[in-house]
């Protein structure tokens, strides 16, 4: 009985390098503004969209405004939710509470597709908990000592602005710009100190046939 031998030889396999292109996200920073429209029942109103203002984080002075009054509220909806697919993140103040549902209403009103989820930084909402402090941003910006002041209104002047007067529009123009650009030092200055938690993603709530109806 004749017993072969095979002998085995080490194979050496050398990848090629991997080249990873990375890019800074691209953080869309809005704010809305909106008037009284309707009553709903008793004092309690319902509201629509007169404003949006939008700029990206690394482009701080380059603000995108529409002003209902100036164009269609179709139009103003559409350009804003254009910016917002382009968006890695969106940012703003307290607009999981307000902005974003506002933006998600006025769409469904107009039979428009709602925004898609998004990841989504509040510098309200995902503020650290804390105590005995006011949380609006004209309140956070003052304590900060941010350069950008808050463009305040009277109630002469949104009058006049919910009137879409000329007038009126020029001050909606300044308070609406002014937002963004003070939110755009707000939440560098909060992320900076560690004020700030991490963002999450945002469910628009769109195509979820599984829920339960509530009335």
């Amino acid at each position: 009985h004749q017993t072969s031998q095979k002998s085995t030889e080490a194979i050496t396999f050398t990848p090629a390098p991997l080249k990873v292109r990375a890019r800074p996200l691209r953080v869309l920073d809005f704010d809305i503004e909106n008037r009284p429209l309707t009553y709903l029942g008793s004092d309690f109103t319902t509201a629509e969209v007169t404003a949006i203002a939008w700029a990206w984080a690394d482009q701080p002075q380059d603000v995108t405004v529409y002003l209902l009054g100036e164009t269609e509220l179709s139009e103003i909806l559409h350009m804003f939710r254009t910016a917002y697919e382009h968006a890695d993140l969106i940012t703003g103040h307290y607009i999981i509470g307000h902005d974003l549902p506002m933006v998600n209403g006025a769409l469904v009103e107009l039979g428009m597709p709602v925004l898609p989820d998004k990841m989504v930084s509040d510098t309200k909402i995902h503020f650290v908990r804390s105590k005995g402090i006011s949380l609006s941003q004209e309140s956070l910006g003052a304590m900060l000592r941010l350069d950008h002041q808050k463009v305040v209104m009277n109630q002469s002047k949104w009058r006049a602005a919910n009137r879409l007067t000329p007038a009126g529009l020029a001050e909606v123009r300044q308070r609406v710009v002014g937002d963004v650009q003070q939110h755009l030092q707000l939440r560098g200055e909060l992320v900076a100190r560690g004020y700030l938690c991490p963002p999450k993603l945002w469910k628009s709530g769109s195509g979820k046939p599984d829920l339960a109806y509530t009335p």
